[in-house]
């Protein structure tokens, strides 16, 4: 038996897979989203096709989605947030990351995904990619011409600036 790529320790038979087989539906976007990763991880196209909101199917490449899916390793999913999305809501968000390896090169994708209920189904609407948080300075900057930080009197820029 194989556990679930999605990452919720429990086996794959029992978890995602009759998402992905359409034998049952998605009741959260949050097991929309586990069920998409695990698509991803089985190379399953026709469900992240299907698992797109009609509006945002327009521009779907299955040949380059099978591409991208069976020519990664899929490591981990690590849901960051489950926003609104009970199974009573029409619309809900998840924050994830995704953990992936192409060609030798450990990748992550963090993102915030918006999700819609059509005909009584959670549907992928779309995502907004967040990218790396900019570097702040934990210390006051140090002109030039004030005296150096490490304290030899020197100006920084003929000290430790140089």
């Amino acid at each position: 038996m194989m556990i679930c790529p999605c990452g919720s320790g429990r086996q794959f038979a029992e978890c995602c897979e009759p998402i992905l087989q359409g034998t049952c539906a998605a009741e959260t976007p949050e097991q929309l989203m586990r069920a998409r990763y695990s698509a991803y991880a089985t190379a399953h196209v026709d469900f992240l096709h299907d698992s797109l909101h009609p509006d945002a199917r327009n521009d779907f490449d299955p040949e380059g989605t099978r591409n991208w899916a069976a020519g990664s390793e899929w490591r981990n999913l690590e849901i960051v947030s489950a926003g609104i999305g009970s199974p009573d809501a029409d619309s809900g968000t998840v924050e994830f990351i995704a953990t992936f390896a192409q060609q030798g090169s450990e990748l992550k994708h963090h993102e915030v995904s918006r999700f819609k209920k059509h005909n009584g189904r959670w549907h992928l609407i779309d995502g907004k990619t967040i990218g790396p948080k900019p570097v702040t300075r934990e210390t006051p900057k140090v002109g030039r011409n004030e005296p150096c930080p490490c304290g030899s009197a020197k100006k920084y820029k003929k000290c430790c600036g140089g």
